[in-house]
């Protein structure tokens, strides 16, 4: 018989389709939960517990020096386990309902600038070859889309709609979005295509992007193609297929775009999680203001 904790297991992966990486994060929290009551509390099963109990763990993971980001994500872990207890009737009351998340400061991100941008591009303009063509790619589909990095992974070949210059993603929640790319992306297409014929043994034939190899891409591939090029153009600490979703949100504000634009192109389900690309743009518009505002002129 399943224990609970494999059903949500289970579910994470099959009816929620989180990732590897996500699925692995989500029940490494639910394993170090268990082990902390077990140890402090004399009790294995953690479907049944108060929330001093997970208060008690809260203040340990404090003292412990993990921060407040990292502690409430594991919260949010924990509130998905209880939810999905509740959903499947194991339980009546979430011991989570009172919990409420700890301060965390907010950062804001700091996306690469038009010049960076156009640097780089400079730089693998005439990128040739498999690599440097389908590099190039990534590149200026990450920036003239705005998709995550799990979305342009999971990219299928019989979702990129060169016809109507469209590409269809599979987002958050596995919520599918149509989303338009420009003329020069579309040519793109067609030179990577004609390419990516030349792989041999290609095993992942369904993806669109692919390795050297015929596979499927990968998280950590991806990331580390983008931080080794914008390296050449950027000193920005953080360089990361997230900091050019941020940019082409960005990008797109500064040039007047309106939000709910943005938010859809972005994927969000509320503007909320869309607004927290308006501080860039913030910054841009106080500089036009002060450039322009006759009474700043002396």
């Amino acid at each position: 018989m399943k224990t609970n904790k494999q059903a949500f297991q289970e579910y994470l992966q099959l009816e929620k389709k989180y990732s590897s990486h996500t699925l692995g994060a989500y029940m490494n929290d639910i394993v170090s939960f268990e082990s902390f009551n077990k140890l402090h509390f004399d009790q294995e099963n953690i479907d049944q517990v108060n929330y001093s109990q997970i208060r008690s763990w809260v203040v340990s993971l404090v003292d412990a020096n993990i921060s407040n980001v990292s502690v409430n994500r594991k919260m949010a872990s924990l509130k998905a386990f209880y939810r999905f207890l509740l959903k499947t009737k194991q339980i009546e009351v979430s011991p989570m309902q009172k919990h409420r998340a700890l301060k965390t400061p907010k950062v804001v991100q700091i996306p690469f600038s038009e010049k960076e941008l156009i640097d780089l591009m400079d730089r693998i303009g005439d990128s040739e070859g498999f690599e440097g063509i389908r590099d190039k790619l990534i590149i200026d589909l990450f920036y003239t889309t705005g998709i995550r990095r799990a979305e342009l992974i999971g990219l299928l070949r019989i979702n990129v709609d060169s016809s109507a210059n469209t590409i269809k993603v599979l987002g958050k929640r596995n919520k599918e979005r149509i989303i338009p790319v420009l003329p020069v992306i579309v040519k793109q297409f067609s030179l990577y295509m004609k390419e990516r014929e030349s792989v041999e043994g290609i095993v992942d034939k369904e993806y669109f992007f692919i390795t050297k190899k015929g596979l499927k891409l990968n998280e950590t591939f991806v990331y580390r193609l983008i931080n080794s090029y914008f390296s050449k153009v950027s000193e920005k600490v953080k360089k990361s297929p997230h900091v050019l979703r941020h940019t082409f949100a960005t990008h797109l504000l500064n040039n007047g775009a309106d939000l709910n634009s943005v938010k859809e192109l972005l994927g969000h389900s509320s503007l909320a999680s869309t607004q927290v690309y308006t501080h860039s743009s913030l910054a841009a518009l106080k500089k036009v203001y002060a450039d322009a505002h006759p009474r700043n002129k002396k």
